[in-house]
């Protein structure tokens, strides 16, 4: 019939279908918009069928097509509409929002489209007197009117609104921070899905930009909301049993709604964006196949998976396509009768229904299985009769049943903050059965049960940490490790639970990133933010990257030198990104010292890149430039008080306690001077004070300084004064005196916290850094501020005993481990001494306390020879 009425395409059908928007579009330019528009549907509908019947076009062309056919009548009537009432005004103020296909531009020839439209009281133009609500809503309504009214030309598209926020009671049209509003407070869980595939479409661009930015966080959120994958879920299952009757795979079929149909290829990459997609901005594609191939690519789905759901989406929207070509219906469902069936399949370039049929089996079949193995059977809920659950958690392996009982009961009565509502306990209801599985197989259940219960006890609310632990039983039983064996990292759990979250993805337990990746992270920010948002920005980030690798420590998946050298590269990371934000928010008060710049000067652990969970950061300010210098802000400053001033913002950005937690201590008493001195100092002070008036042991710990912020230049001009003062410009002193007397008083004033102090104890850590410095400083050779290297270098020189880089990495790991799992030095439980021994690669407890013992008495021994001078 189109061909009939639309024959003249055919005299050049070349060129026609070499662009088929503009040719559908060549109309005179003197016909009403509302019949223009319904010609051009006609004309491209003929069109974008000659061209896939033919094989033209494949499915993405097609529906990007009639896609952008969609958004260009969709604006075209929002100007119109706008046109028709207020003639002299620019149409902006008024824009739509595509979701569903047209977002993602997918539409079928027979597509709904489903947009929000929205409105800017302040800028949408209105009829003298006219309030804006009333002149939006009649722009709306005329939008509708011009694309979905018949006549004898047919129709352009048919609109559905009943996506925009509670439609049963709004207006078509909603005020932007009304919309804004729902979205951040009061919007359902399905949702944040609908929102994966929105763009802004029509009208002004630049509001429906400005709307989807600001709900962003609505919907690509770093913590998951397993309550919102759980409510896809049951859409789909209220789909399945809504449409039963065509949920058996032959004639009758819904290629859309029924069981491994399209809909669930859609909801499949739907919720695993919305798992991943809020942490990796490469995950939110909105066209389904993309999105299956992004999260193939990234790992979060199986490749194999990806592919067969791909291949199958596209089988299916084609076949769509050929049921809507006949009598342009809105069907997705394949014809009962054989002869409708047959022609469906010859339009599809198949010899008749048999051929279609099991040409679709096999992949209706295999998304079925996909989607079911996805959404999983829930595991059967916990008796509620206390009779009943006392033998069950006895059969599951708890040491005390009785105890385990107590504590679960309590739960189940609400008493705590996180449980008082019926939501909470129904989702502690569907949690419990993998939760008592998990810390049933616990080394210790009773221990894990009862942080459990303590760290529950502190939260203020816990139904996502619920649902997350429910759809992620690896976490459940990584959380049951960590709450058995790690009281600090189960002590930073009880306060802030969303520190899991950092654990959904497998590459938490991978080595951390280098520093320029981490700054990347760390630094990325949405336009316009403030400092303080900076500032919380990072503590979440630090303060999650340290929670996992302690947590790699507990599941053993990393050696713990290579986690001290991960934590001291997310606090370079962290100083780089503060400082930086720092100096910028200081400068707007108080402008620049010119030719002068901020350099921070790292000593100690943060120095050697190998710090432990607990470490501080052992830091010093110094300065560029002259240091009678001014600045040239709206408050200038001298030079000395700009920096001593910025020096301890640097430090409180660093330091300070905020909604997202606390991050480091700063320790600056190795500054020139000590606590009597002044926060900051110039280079040329620093400079004399260590060339001139320093003390042992302040060159001491210069052999493990390191510049880690300021320019290339700047840095290099503190390393070569440091470089200089350790190769001998420094005053003649007695070394080793001045060492043996430290360390003894070191020892009286600070003794091991037990017996286990890898660090404090006679012959432990200490002693081997005091050794090391000594003969650093008495030969002037060996200076790098990694410890394991300048231990290395001694031996290479025959200036230190071989058995010391043993010694060495023995220490360290049982410091860095003992850190989080002992950090009172006592000896644990038995359980917790078995992942002691494997962290630091012995067989056994009684292993770890041996080679302890004769690492110690290794290393008194060569502090010692070195004491008396031999």
């Amino acid at each position: 019939m189109l061909l009939d009425r639309e024959s003249q395409l055919l005299d050049d059908l070349e060129a026609a279908l070499a662009d088929p928007l503009a040719t559908a579009g060549s109309l005179d330019a003197d016909l009403p918009e509302s019949r223009r528009l319904r010609l051009a549907r006609r004309r491209l509908a003929l069109l974008v069928a000659l061209g896939d019947l033919s094989g033209r076009f494949d499915l993405t062309q097609v529906t990007q097509l009639l896609s952008d056919f969609a958004d260009d009548a969709l604006d075209r009537a929002i100007r119109a509409a706008i046109r028709e009432r207020t003639p002299d005004a620019e149409p902006i103020g008024f824009a739509a929002i595509a979701l569903g296909k047209q977002g993602s531009r997918e539409l079928n020839y027979s597509s709904d489209i489903d947009p929000i439209l929205v409105f800017d009281p302040a800028t949408l133009p209105c009829k003298p007197r006219e309030v804006p609500e009333e002149a939006a809503v009649r722009i709306g309504r005329r939008v509708i009117e011009l694309l979905q009214s018949r006549d004898a030309d047919g129709y352009v598209m048919r609109v559905d609104l009943r996506l925009r926020p509670s439609p049963e009671v709004t207006p078509i049209a909603l005020p932007v921070e009304a919309a804004i509003s729902y979205y951040e407070s009061q919007a359902l869980p399905w949702e944040r899905a609908a929102f994966i595939r929105a763009r802004a479409c029509a009208g002004d661009r630049t509001l429906g930009d400005y709307f989807l930015s600001a709900i962003r966080p609505f919907v690509w959120r770093r913590a998951v909301d397993y309550g919102t994958i759980r409510e896809i879920r049951d859409i789909s299952r209220r789909i399945r049993d809504h449409y039963a009757q065509s949920q058996a795979f032959g004639p009758g079929y819904d290629l859309k709604r029924g069981r491994g149909g399209i809909r669930e290829i859609e909801f499949f990459a739907q919720i695993h964006q919305l798992i991943h997609g809020g942490r990796d901005p490469a995950l939110r594609v909105p066209a389904t196949r993309d999105a299956l191939a992004a999260l193939a690519a990234d790992g979060r789905i199986d490749a194999e998976d990806a592919a067969a759901l791909s291949a199958a989406y596209g089988e299916f929207r084609t076949v769509e396509h050929r049921l809507q070509m006949v009598d342009d219906l809105q069907t997705h469902t394949l014809p009962v009768g054989q002869e409708a069936l047959d022609n469906v399949a010859k339009l599809a370039g198949l010899a008749d229904s048999g051929a279609l049929i099991e040409r679709l089996r096999p992949h209706v079949e295999r998304v079925g299985r996909v989607y079911d193995s996805l959404a999983g059977d829930e595991e059967p809920r916990l008796p509620s009769n206390p009779e009943a659950l006392e033998p069950r958690l006895a059969e599951a392996g708890f040491e005390s049943p009785s105890g385990a009982l107590r504590i679960v009961e309590g739960w189940r009565g609400g008493g705590y903050p996180a449980l008082r509502s019926p939501q909470a306990r129904e989702a502690l209801e569907a949690l419990l059965p993998g939760l008592i599985a998990a810390f049933a197989q616990a080394p210790d259940s009773t221990h894990a049960i009862t942080r459990f219960d303590a760290m529950l006890s502190r939260l203020p609310s816990a139904i996502n940490f619920f649902r997350l632990l429910e759809a992620q039983p690896g976490l459940r039983q990584l959380m049951s490790a960590i709450l058995c064996h790690a009281p600090t990292l189960a002590e930073q759990l009880g306060r802030r639970a969303e520190l899991l979250d950092g654990l959904i993805d497998a590459s938490a337990l991978e080595p951390v990133a280098e520093i320029p990746v981490l700054i990347g992270e760390m630094a990325a920010c949405e336009r316009g933010v403030d400092y303080q948002w900076q500032l919380e920005h990072v503590r979440r980030l630090v303060n999650e990257k340290r929670f996992a690798l302690g947590a790699q420590i507990v599941a053993g998946a990393s050696d713990p030198i290579e986690v001290s050298h991960g934590y001291a590269r997310i606090a370079e990371a962290a100083i780089d990104v503060l400082a930086a934000a720092t100096i910028a928010e200081f400068e707007r008060a108080h402008g620049r010292v010119p030719e002068s710049e901020l350099v921070i000067l790292a000593l100690g652990r943060m120095g050697g890149q190998a710090l432990t969970h607990a470490s501080d950061l052992d830091l010093i300010y110094l300065f560029t430039g002259a240091y009678d210098a001014e600045s040239d802000g709206a408050k200038p400053l001298g030079a000395v008080v700009y920096y001593n001033r910025l020096a301890q913002r640097v430090t409180a950005a660093l330091s300070v306690a905020t909604a997202a937690g606390p991050l480091y201590e700063v320790d600056t008493r190795l500054r020139p001077s000590g606590a009597q001195g002044p926060l900051s100092v110039s280079l040329d002070g620093f400079a004399r004070y260590q060339r001139e008036d320093a003390w042992t042991w302040e060159h001491m710990a210069l052999t493990r300084a390191r510049p880690v912020f300021g320019s290339p230049t700047a840095r290099s001009a503190v390393q070569a004064i440091v470089d200089e003062v350790l190769h001998g410009a420094r005053p003649e002193r007695d070394i080793l005196a001045d060492a043996a007397k430290m360390r003894d008083e070191m020892a009286a004033h600070k003794p091991p916290k037990g017996p286990l102090d890898a660090k404090l104890l006679p012959g432990g850590l200490v002693d081997l850094e005091f050794a090391v410095h000594v003969l650093q400083l008495r030969h002037r050779t060996a200076f790098t501020p990694r410890l394991g290297r300048a231990i290395d270098l001694l031996v290479e020189q025959g200036l230190f005993s071989p058995a010391m880089p043993a010694a060495y990495r023995l220490l360290s790991r049982l410091l860095v481990t003992l850190r989080l799992v002992a950090p009172d030095a006592q000896p644990p439980g038995e359980t917790t001494q078995a992942l002691i021994a494997r962290a630091v690669g012995l067989e056994s407890w009684d292993a770890v306390v041996a080679s302890l013992e004769a690492t110690r008495q290794e290393v008194a021994e060569c502090w010692a020879a070195i004491r008396v001078g031999d």
